[in-house]
């Protein structure tokens, strides 16, 4: 289950590279968030520390992209 939740959040922070980019923000939405929260969540149930912050790294960018572009931008 701790390779499952570092891959998701590997998978959400390709996204996030993606979605840094001008006019791509709407990305965080689909490609980023998603997979980052259910790596969180099986990092949690794993009791894996390590998984869990990254996750919470990747989503806390996220996070600050979407909040930087007004939510969609």
């Amino acid at each position: 289950m701790r390779f499952l939740s570092i891959l998701l959040g590997f998978l959400g922070l390709l996204g996030l590279m993606a979605g840094l980019l001008p006019l791509l923000g709407w990305l965080n939405w689909f490609l980023v968030l998603p997979p980052a929260l259910l790596g969180l969540l099986l990092g949690v149930l794993a009791r894996d520390r390590g998984a869990v912050t990254f996750n919470v790294v990747v989503i806390g960018l996220a996070a600050l992209r979407l909040t930087l572009g007004g939510g969609l931008l």
